[in-house]
């Protein structure tokens, strides 16, 4: 390898590693501004219409997600309590008129007891 290829050699990765780090500076730098600039831009070449809404002053709060409800007021029925209440909803549907079985009133087949099981 003679000087004058060693020479060409060097200049050309400088100019190769020069380049680089412009490309990755204007990248960079480009980020930090992108959001913001679309509202500058005329609509003609992609900023935002006329007509659309202003950015809001502040950044909106996320939703509490992973917080817990809070404690439930009341118990659960128990089962004299759970019993006491099916017997009133057969009571009231009686009193007007109601029929499980017949489909006719339900519109379908089903056998309108199979999700009542209690859930171990």
């Amino acid at each position: 390898m003679n000087s004058s290829s060693g020479t060409i050699w060097l200049a050309r990765r400088r100019v190769v590693a020069m380049a680089l780090v412009a490309a990755c500076a204007g990248t960079l730098l480009s980020g930090c501004s992108a959001s913001m600039m679309a509202d500058h831009l005329p609509a003609a070449v992609g900023g935002l219409p006329e007509d659309a809404p202003a950015r809001p002053a502040t950044e909106a709060v996320y939703p509490a997600v992973h917080n817990m409800p809070p404690a439930r007021g009341a118990a659960p029925l128990n089962s004299d309590q759970q019993k006491q209440l099916e017997d009133d909803l057969v009571a009231a549907r009686n009193r007007y008129g109601g029929s499980p079985d017949s489909p006719s009133t339900t519109g379908t087949t089903a056998n309108p007891k199979a999700g009542a099981a209690r859930n171990p």
